[in-house]
């Protein structure tokens, strides 16, 4: 409502005013479906949404995303924990301004040690140890944080990184409590936020309560937040239709099922977004037979992406590059210049031609196939592409089965590369070059699942992080794009776009359209019956 809306007499302003007080409805039992059981719930330590969405509002940032937009960009961070910031002159430190009167969960009270703590945590300068750290690389150019006082805190960087505000605004930076021991926060987590944890049953469920003494007056509007772990998708959609379920699990409705179930709900509401998500494809290029850089290339040249995007999605969904295309995204290739990349362009013939023409060289042909298994995760998101993707290699005389890998494995699994072809999806924590660059494809990181490493194109990594200019910064994005795609170095099938479907009374949501991870404070939805 704009301000002027409400002038005009005081009895018409205050009778307009308490009206937009008062639209949003206090109380109610928000209740999901959960696709899978998350590995644990420390958001620090896991590399799933499936973390993420339940337990993200029990805590706070510094800084965030604002919840209401649904594009993810500089313009649209918000205070959280810190109320302000501010640069130094050399752009190598930011100091933050904290929030005062904020208390942990268990009534203990919030500090800037505690961000302290939480970033020593994450560079690994702590003397607790995260049991995984799968954004070690974000924070690589953190040299250390200070407190000043209780409610003033300063990260000092190594050079000028003007993504650092995209990094702290992730669903995957809350901060921790310095009192709690990290072993706590993976099955009783304290937070900040506007709700607390009071349950999580393995395989059964998730239970979370209103904070009632939230530092934010007059949040969250729902009394409580339940997830049912229902893992298969098809029983899932249909108890959500029926009305047992209020919102579905976030991007689980793919183009086919939304249509079904705007069919059976008329006044459904229902959000389609692009996600930061790609389908991609994993190879262990350490361990043979893949450690053949021309059997990897095969691999590449067999895929028709365009029909991952026709049966899956129904055609709505992008073919890309690294970095999610534009224009839901801000970094990517543009079709013209992702269609010039070798074994890119639309002659799938043409493409698999080259293909066979390697597994003939290598030995292989219609008399003489190679055995193979995909790993892939549990989850239809996973396993539906993994499918096509075994269909597809027997253009080239490869016979592969699909093995099916739990959640709780999964990534534990493919950090060890015990797997030797992967069909996987990659979800970004923020639509950002330094996000997507180091965390999936620096030498070290842990989440470079293939083991991939070229210190000339890393290099590359921190020009482009430090460069100032936008448009300067983009040409070394696309060149470092362009080389990561040649090389074969994690192939992209597509770039995702599914839904997220409400029952028509739940009210405030709104999802984020560049990232699977910064959607889920929940502390503006309410239950309007």
């Amino acid at each position: 409502m704009r301000p002027s809306a409400c002038l005009g007499g005081l009895v018409a302003a205050l009778l307009c005013c308490s009206a937009s007080a008062f639209a949003q409805k206090s109380g109610g039992v928000l209740k999901f479906y959960h696709r899978d059981n998350p590995p644990s719930a420390s958001i620090h330590e896991e590399a799933t949404n499936s973390t993420v969405i339940p337990f993200m509002s029990l805590f706070n940032n510094l800084v965030l995303y604002d919840q209401g937009k649904t594009q993810n960009s500089p313009q649209s961070i918000v205070p959280d924990l810190a109320r302000s910031w501010s640069w130094s002159a050399d752009s190598k430190s930011i100091t933050f301004k904290l929030q005062e009167g904020v208390k942990w969960h268990d009534g203990q009270p919030f500090t800037a040690r505690d961000v302290v703590c939480t970033m020593d945590l994450l560079t690994g300068k702590s003397e607790q140890k995260l049991r995984r750290n799968p954004r070690t690389t974000w924070y690589g150019n953190v040299d250390r944080t200070t407190a000043s006082g209780d409610h003033e805190v300063t990260i000092h960087l190594k050079r000028p990184q003007p993504s650092i505000l995209a990094l702290l605004a992730s669903g995957f930076s809350p901060i921790y409590p310095c009192h709690i021991p990290v072993a706590q926060m993976r099955t009783r987590p304290i937070g900040t936020g506007p709700f607390k944890f009071v349950e999580f049953k393995q395989n059964e469920g998730i239970k979370l309560a209103k904070n009632p003494d939230y530092w934010k007056k007059g949040k969250p509007y729902l009394d409580a937040i339940e997830f049912a772990i229902v893992p298969n998708r098809a029983t899932a959609v249909l108890s959500f239709v029926s009305g047992r379920f209020d919102i579905t699990f976030p991007w689980e409705v793919t183009m086919p099922l939304l249509k079904d179930i705007k069919s059976q709900m008329p006044n459904v509401a229902c959000q389609t977004t692009s996600m930061n998500v790609t389908t991609n494809l994993i190879v262990n290029r350490d361990a043979p037979p893949f450690d053949n850089p021309e059997l990897r290339r095969a691999l590449m040249l067999a895929m028709d992406r365009k029909s991952f995007v026709d049966i899956l999605n129904q055609g709505d969904a992008q073919l890309g590059g690294t970095m999610q295309p534009p224009t839901d995204g801000v970094w990517g290739l543009s079709p013209e210049m992702l269609e010039s990349v070798p074994g890119l362009g639309p002659d799938v013939q043409k493409n698999r031609e080259e293909a066979r023409a390697i597994m003939r060289k290598l030995g292989y042909g219609p008399d003489k196939r190679m055995p193979l298994k995909i790993a892939t995760r549990g989850i239809s998101i996973y396993k539906d592409p993994a499918v096509i993707l075994s269909s597809q290699l027997k253009e080239i005389w490869i016979d592969a089965d699909v093995d099916i890998i739990e959640t709780s494995q999964w990534f534990a699994r493919i950090t060890q590369k015990k797997y030797s072809v992967g069909l996987n999806t990659t979800g970004n924590g923020v639509d950002d070059p330094d996000q997507n660059y180091f965390e999936n494809f620096s030498c070290k990181s842990e989440r470079n699942y293939t083991g991939y490493c070229n210190p000339q194109i890393e290099k590359l990594f921190d020009a482009q992080s430090a460069e100032t200019d936008m448009e300067k910064r983009k040409k070394i994005v696309w060149e470092i794009d362009r080389k990561l795609l040649e090389d074969g170095a994690r192939p992209v099938i597509m770039w995702n776009r599914a839904s997220i479907c409400m029952q028509p009374y739940v009210k405030g949501y709104v999802a984020q359209a560049n990232s699977v991870y910064n959607g889920f404070r929940f502390e503006d939805v309410w239950i309007d019956k």
